[in-house]
């Protein structure tokens, strides 16, 4: 019986010895393998510190690519930004030598108009002060002159207003107009007709065309009004006479009595006076600009 119990203590004891040496190894294994980790760990951080962890070269490359595409990105929109640039600077360098050579052409146009119109002016009152003769001047009335009595106030001077000169309402055309004085100046010195200027024999042979319908025209501020519409430089219009003609014509400038037009077809100009817009010569109309 006590050999009994005494096997069976000695096994026990084997069995708790066999126990404590087991938890001993895994402490030792647990402990080498916490040694192992943080060597590896210390390892990498020297590599790291050196720059030859692969990781850390591995993500340095891939950044090293993002940056330089970045760069390269930055430069072609850099160059296309001053392609652009430069083409826009070209352009308005363009536009506004074209707009300078426009507006002085157009300078040039309206001041050749005025001073085209002015000479007109002057060479019909030429004209006509050739064909009233000596009637336009006021001749001074003679006078007899006595000598002042000395107690007799001095006489005070008479101002007389000066006649306003003549002006002429021009219903006909200039060719017209020309054409009649031309005729009245020949009858005025023909020797054959010696009867006062108020006669009926002295008035021009050439009936006057009085014209069925007046349409209204005006310029201002640059611009035609005409027949309740404006029109201004550059409209596109169509151009009708009394011969039933159509013509397609642009409008290339507007001065102070009159309107410049250039024809669509070879590119001449017209000048159009308001007068003949008024009587009806010529009649407006409006187009697309197709």
């Amino acid at each position: 019986m006590r050999q009994t119990f005494g096997a069976q203590d000695t096994e026990d004891a084997s069995e708790t010895d066999l126990a404590k040496h087991n938890e001993d190894d895994y402490v030792e294994i647990k402990e080498q393998m916490y040694k192992d980790k943080l060597a590896s760990l210390k390892r990498q951080l020297t590599q790291l510190q050196e720059g030859t962890l692969q990781e850390y070269q591995k993500r340095m490359k891939k950044l090293d690519q993002q940056y330089k595409e970045r760069l390269r990105n930055a430069d072609l929109f850099l160059q296309l930004e001053t392609e652009q640039v430069e083409r826009n600077h070209i352009k308005e360098k363009k536009a506004a030598v074209k707009e300078f050579d426009d507006k002085k052409v157009e300078l040039k146009e309206n001041l050749i108009s005025e001073l085209e119109e002015k000479k007109k002016m002057i060479e019909n009152e030429k004209l006509t002060m050739e064909l009233t003769g000596d009637s336009m001047e006021v001749k001074p009335i003679m006078t007899r002159k006595l000598r002042r009595r000395p107690n007799d106030p001095v006489p005070i001077p008479d101002k007389r207003r000066k006649p306003a000169p003549a002006q002429l309402n021009y219903l006909l055309t200039d060719e017209q107009i020309m054409e009649d004085l031309r005729t009245l100046n020949k009858q005025l010195k023909s020797p054959k007709h010696p009867v006062s200027p108020s006669s009926p024999d002295h008035m021009p042979t050439t009936p006057v065309e009085v014209p069925s319908q007046r349409y209204e025209a005006r310029i201002e501020e640059g611009k035609l009004y005409y027949d309740k519409r404006w029109y201004h430089k550059g409209q596109a219009i169509y151009l009708e006479s009394k011969e039933n003609t159509k013509i397609s014509c642009v409008i290339s400038s507007v001065g102070t009595n009159e309107i410049w037009v250039r024809k669509t077809s070879d590119s001449t100009k017209m000048r159009i006076y308001l007068g003949q817009l008024q009587r009806g010569a010529f009649v407006i109309r409006r187009r697309s600009a197709a």
